[in-house]
């Protein structure tokens, strides 16, 4: 017995950084009652998915989301009451011919996710599932392997960093309740360390601490020296992942970057290459987002011929979880890798699609959450439900991020000795 909608609505919230953001409820006529509520980034590549806000400035600024809220209620709901829930491809795709734009700018990225998102979670409720097991099947068992924010710079911190992203990856751990353990010490040892030297243990927007630092390069000597402050060996037990946002600190002339924060100056492709090729040498270089520009697709296959044999080449901002620039990049070799974000491409099949793809492929894929996050645990049962090998969910610290932390213990006990857990 098939169990249908009965009821949408939303609600304008607030996200971890203050801001609103849209949540949703969805009830079922079996009396399943579910929510989800949608994440929001700083940092975002320019063919992304639109999250719809007001722009009325006496209003949050303008950030406001009743329009989406509205959307929901008056527009998308009308629409999907009497549907299965089950049917998870059949309601994403009523709502994005609802939309009718390639980047859902009409109902709002941010109204179709909330939906979307609700409804997995609802079908999932019903049919007595762990939210994991609906979308995954049966054989969802591989607990991700966690990229721990503990560094942040760019456009996600006030310091003077310009990679956006240090992660501490446990690589050596055979559970993933050891391997968040490792990175948590490591965490708190760095804030040991920062305080010793006198510098800020302030945290940035995923949690990260943001001190002043004399170098990007300072930051990758520090962090290695608080994973072997806390027992473990850099590259061994814990490697580390970067994400440069590079398209935060490109310039208007292409091939043209300019590190402001760091104060570094002005270099130009061919420069971050040979540098990004000269840290993966010295360094315990696991993965590398973003390295380069969305729009330097050049640059990119350049930097993934020279190192793509030894790390992940992830791209972010350059693919934004769309199958359109997924497969341009594995025709043209322009990574190895691609990050995967709900919020980017806006509704849950599509971002199902977009695992597949790079599956196919033989990519990688890492799921990641945003720098506006909510305590919605959605992601962790996500990418316990894609088997991808990572995830980036933030530091321990800022309780959005512990959340999804939190919800991988739950799901690694109760999948007992059937839990996966390894980095490739």
């Amino acid at each position: 017995m098939t169990s249908r909608i009965t009821a949408v609505r939303a609600m304008e919230i607030l996200d971890s950084r203050g801001n609103p953001t849209v949540r949703v409820y969805v009830d079922l006529d079996d009396g399943t009652h579910s929510a989800a509520s949608v994440p929001s980034g700083a940092s975002t590549g320019e063919n992304e998915a639109i999250e719809l806000r007001d722009g009325d400035k006496t209003r949050y600024q303008g950030k406001g989301v009743l329009r989406a809220v509205a959307n929901v209620n008056m527009k998308i709901a009308p629409e999907l009451i009497g549907m299965d829930v089950t049917r998870q491809v059949d309601i994403d795709r009523r709502m994005i011919e609802m939309d009718g734009t390639v980047n859902k700018s009409s109902l709002g990225a941010n109204s179709i996710l909330g939906v979307s998102m609700a409804v997995a979670r609802a079908a999932a409720i019903s049919c007595r599932m762990p939210l994991y097991r609906y979308l995954g099947g049966s054989g969802a068992r591989r607990i991700p392997v966690p990229a721990m924010n503990i560094i942040n710079g760019g456009e996600h911190a006030d310091n003077s960093v310009d990679i956006q992203e240090f992660m501490a990856v446990p690589l050596g751990a055979v559970t993933f309740a050891e391997g968040l353990r490792s990175v948590a010490e490591t965490f708190h040892t760095l804030k040991k360390i920062l305080k010793s030297r006198g510098l800020a243990t302030s945290v940035g927007d995923e949690g990260g601490f943001a001190p002043n630092l004399a170098s990007n390069e300072a930051a990758l000597e520090i962090i290695i020296q608080a994973i072997e402050q806390a027992g473990y060996r850099p590259g061994e037990d814990i490697a580390i992942g970067l994400d440069s946002a590079a398209s935060s600190f490109a310039t208007d002339v292409p091939g043209r970057y300019n590190l402001i924060w760091s104060g570094a100056g002005e270099m130009s492709s061919a420069d971050l290459v040979a540098l990004g090729e000269q840290w993966a040498g010295k360094y315990p270089i696991v993965s590398w987002e973003d390295p380069l520009a969305e729009n330097d697709w050049e640059s990119f296959k350049d930097f993934t011929r020279k190192v793509g044999d030894r790390i992940d080449i992830v791209g972010d901002d350059i693919f934004v979880t769309n199958t359109l620039y997924i497969d341009r990049g594995i025709r043209e070799m322009a990574a190895n890798s691609a990050l995967i974000k709900l919020n980017q491409i806006g509704t849950v099949s599509e971002t199902i699609d977009a695992v597949r793809m790079c599956r196919d492929a033989g990519w990688r894929y890492f799921i990641s959450h945003r720098s506006g996050e909510t305590e919605d645990t959605f992601l962790a049962d996500f990418a316990v439900a894609m088997d991808g090998g990572q995830l980036k969910t933030g530091s321990a610290s800022r309780s959005e991020r512990i959340a999804k932390y939190n919800r991988l213990l739950e799901i690694e006990q109760e999948l007992g000795g059937k839990a996966l857990y390894y980095w490739k």
